[in-house]
């Protein structure tokens, strides 16, 4: 491809995302495509040839779409957010065309300085304690781009290990490194990300998950407990990972009791705000931040809620020579005359090359200003939870905190997960499941800046609801147990009866 017909088919693709962004909402959420789907699509090996780009073209509506989960479709309801916006899709383009490994200062300076500056903005935009700032007289911290959230936890949580580890040797100078990495253990709450689990693994680190309080939040005395008891049992706690808006239920852990605990222990404590970490750029919601100045580190996901495509987590640390000990290596070809002067990120992260991910990000805050991403925040949808709470057929069994509610209905968990099955099957949106305890429920968050009150209105006509012939009309495909059994739900009072009626046809 030519420079002039790239002209050509990109104004044509950027004509095609117009058209798919503006148009989403009259697309199935959910494809209707089995695993394997393509292989009959697609050929046995590659063409040999070169192709028309007028047949690859065709081929996205052909093979690709049929294929594609739409999150950025209005009825698109399951995980968290992954927004994007115009502006963040043109930084990404001009970042590909770019296309520099900004692994040292020297790679791409304006890699490197960009980030830099536009982390200390995120950081001030959310709130966040000075030491986290690159530039700062009392600061030895900074932020840094990474790829997921995920990724910014077990960064965190080696850094904390080999601290522990070097601190171990000045007492312990002669013992294996392998043995002492076996001595120690770290803490979450049972609501924490399976990524703080994952973290665990592949570091050797014990993780032990600390039972929550009513509220589903990590408390100081349950903190306090375990370490005590761990300490007794020989072994050495060294990290704590804190969620701010837990993917269950969206949860917060308490900061102000988790923290001084933390420092009197000589703990790392990581701050993981994936969803929630967007919403302090409204001063009213930083109340949950109470605490962050404890804080070792923290991270959330502009990608999610931000309208800045993925990927792009920002992580901070406020020592970022305990991530130089970690990751630092020095060979002579990574050296130039700046090094030790400039900040160089591969000693911030696992792989050694990264992606000019600051320049979306950029384009997005300017583009917006705080005060629209704030009004953006803002409108989180109470609507949906209004409308549940109405029906008596229904129960929230936890706190909507920001845009996440959680629902079920009343009784026995296959009610819950029949409806559930039910509305997946249509394809018309999309939800997830998730347990409180021994309580299955239903996930519902606004995951596109496309949706209306419409929408949410027409989300509530796939739900079970007055007026009570519609109800029972739904239990026939709904509660259906067999061919021959349908399950009929009767309201009285806030309740209901169940009765089963027995077909021979």
């Amino acid at each position: 491809m030519e420079p002039e017909e790239y002209r050509q088919r990109g104004k044509e693709m950027v004509d095609y995302i117009c058209q798919y962004l503006s148009n989403v909402r009259e697309r199935r959420v959910t494809p209707d495509v089995q695993p394997g789907y393509m292989r009959a699509q697609l050929p046995d090996s590659a063409p040999m040839d070169p192709d028309s780009w007028d047949n690859i073209f065709g081929d996205i509506e052909k093979i690709i779409m049929p294929g594609v989960v739409h999150w950025q479709s209005p009825h698109m309801h399951a995980y968290f957010p992954a927004l994007t916006s115009w502006p963040s899709l043109l930084g990404d383009m001009l970042a590909d065309a770019i296309n520099c490994l900004g692994f040292t200062w020297a790679s791409s300076p304006a890699c490197t300085e960009l980030e830099m500056n536009v982390m200390d903005w995120l950081a001030k935009m959310l709130g966040l304690p000075d030491k986290f700032l690159h530039h700062h007289p009392d600061s030895v911290g900074g932020g840094v781009l990474q790829s997921t959230v995920s990724e910014s936890t077990l960064v965190a949580l080696l850094a904390a290990r080999k601290n522990k580890i070097l601190e171990m040797k000045l007492s312990e100078p002669d013992a294996d490194e392998s043995l002492l990495n076996s001595r120690l253990i770290a803490y979450a709450s049972d609501q924490a990300h399976s990524s703080v689990e994952k973290a665990g693994l592949i570091s050797l680190v014990k993780m032990k998950f600390l039972p929550v309080d009513e509220n589903f939040s990590l408390r100081g005395e349950t903190l306090k407990k375990a370490i005590a008891e761990d300490r007794k049992k020989g072994l050495v706690p060294i990290f704590v990972c804190a969620t701010l808006g837990t993917t269950g239920v969206c949860a917060f852990d308490n900061l102000s009791e988790l923290g001084p605990i933390c420092d009197a222990e000589g703990l790392w404590l990581h701050i993981d705000a994936a969803y929630a970490g967007t919403a302090f750029v409204c001063p009213e919601f930083r109340l949950f931040l109470d605490g962050i100045e404890y804080a070792d580190s923290f991270t959330f996901n502009p990608s999610k809620w931000m309208m800045v495509h993925f990927d792009c987590t920002g992580f901070w640390v406020k020592d970022k020579y305990k991530l130089h000990q970690t990751f630092s290596v020095n060979p002579v070809y990574l050296r130039h005359p700046n090094s030790g002067a400039a900040v160089d990120f591969m000693h911030w992260q696992i792989p050694l090359s990264r992606r000019f991910r600051s320049l979306k990000l950029w384009f997005v805050i300017r583009s917006f200003g705080v005060k629209k991403l704030q009004a953006h925040i803002r409108h989180v949808s109470k609507f949906f939870e209004s409308l549940v709470e109405s029906d008596p057929l229904f129960e929230i069994p936890a706190k909507r905190h920001l845009g996440l509610v959680v629902f079920r209905l009343k009784g026995p968990n296959w009610l819950t997960e029949k409806l559930l099955k039910e509305l997946s099957s249509s394809g018309k949106l999309f939800l997830v499941p998730a347990a409180i305890h021994d309580k299955f429920i239903i996930r519902f968050t606004v995951t596109s800046q496309f949706t209306t009150r419409e929408d949410i209105l027409k989300i509530n006509s796939f739900l079970p609801s007055p007026p009570r012939e519609q109800f029972i009309a739904f239990s026939v495909t709904v509660f259906c147990s067999s061919m021959s059994n349908l399950v009929l739900l009767y309201p009285q009072g806030s309740n209901y009866v169940s009765i089963t009626r027995h077909y021979t046809s």
